[in-house]
């Protein structure tokens, strides 16, 4: 958050060493110690709020979902490219095994790997329209979660606010 390097907390010592003096700065710097150790612990304290929030709100299964989907698609990303490939392998390895692409033989072999390459393709076709599905149903539950924490903060302050109209 702040950009404080060892310059600058020097001169920040100086600075505090000549305004408060030599005999009140220990106590001025245990006073900031107190002060900061309260800060964190409101940090804590709030970060821990925020977190228990969002697991009733369900934002985490939504994390979770979203991980898994990305996680999903990174490992398709790229499926022609990979069919291409491997349709690639296939007509190379006929050539290995010593077979003329042109003969009869060769020529079923391609085949083979063409029909090979095309149900691949539609596999892989077909996987990125579930993961297009997958994550668009991760969309709309990640924007009903986050409507459900809004709501939830909401009601959180209004709450918050009704005993100090009270008082």
């Amino acid at each position: 958050m702040f950009d404080i390097g060892m310059p600058e907390l020097l001169v920040i010592g100086v600075v505090a060493l000549i305004v408060v003096g030599p005999k009140d700065l220990p106590m001025l710097f245990q006073q900031v110690g107190k002060f900061v150790g309260k800060a964190k612990g409101m940090a804590r304290e709030f970060s821990s709020a925020m977190n228990q929030a969002a697991d009733s709100s369900g934002v985490r299964d939504v994390t979770d979902t979203l991980k898994s989907t990305t996680d999903t698609f990174s490992k398709v990303s790229n499926p022609v490219k990979a069919t291409a490939d491997s349709a690639r392998d296939a007509l190379k390895s006929v050539t290995d095994l010593g077979i003329d692409p042109t003969s009869n033989t060769g020529k079923l072999a391609a085949e083979r790997a063409e029909d090979a390459r095309k149900i691949r393709e539609n596999s892989a076709k077909k996987a990125q329209e579930r993961l297009d599905a997958e994550a668009k149903a991760a969309e709309d539950a990640a924007a009903e979660a986050k409507s459900r924490a809004e709501a939830a903060r909401q009601s959180s302050e209004t709450s918050s606010e009704a005993p100090e109209e009270k008082a």
